[in-house]
C-alpha cells in the first residue's frame, strides 16, 4: 500500500469517526455505563502512553533514569506535593542520574 492510500484511508476513517457523532443519539452519551466507561478508557490511555514513553526505546524495553524520575513524580503526587514540585523532581532527578553516569 502506498503512502497517498494509507493518508486516504486514514482520511476517510477519521471523517467516518466525525459523521457517526452526528447520528448517535445524545441519550446514547448519558447513559452511565457510557460514561463509566468512557472515564476508565480515558485513564487506561493515558497510563498506557506514559508507560510506553517511559520504558520504550528504539530498540526495546529500556530501563534507565525516566523510570527512576517517573516513580519519584509518583510518589511525590501520592503524597499531594504541587505539581511544579513534581516537574522539577522528576526532571531534577533523571538529570542528576544522566550526568552522574549511574543511569543512561
Amino acid at each position: 500500500m502506498s503512502l497517498w492510500m494509507t493518508i486516504i484511508t486514514a482520511s476517510v476513517a477519521v471523517l467516518a469517526l466525525k459523521l457517526i457523532g452526528y447520528v448517535v443519539p445524545r441519550s446514547f452519551g448519558e447513559h452511565p455505563t457510557v460514561q463509566n466507561a468512557s472515564s476508565i478508557l480515558t485513564i487506561a490511555l493515558l497510563a498506557s502512553l506514559v508507560t510506553t514513553q517511559t520504558l520504550g526505546s528504539a530498540t526495546g524495553f529500556a530501563l534507565d533514569a525516566r523510570v527512576v524520575a517517573i516513580v519519584l513524580a509518583g510518589v511525590l503526587l501520592w503524597l499531594r506535593a504541587p505539581f511544579i514540585v513534581v516537574v522539577i523532581a522528576g526532571a531534577a532527578s533523571a538529570a542528576v542520574l544522566r550526568a552522574t553516569g549511574l543511569m543512561p
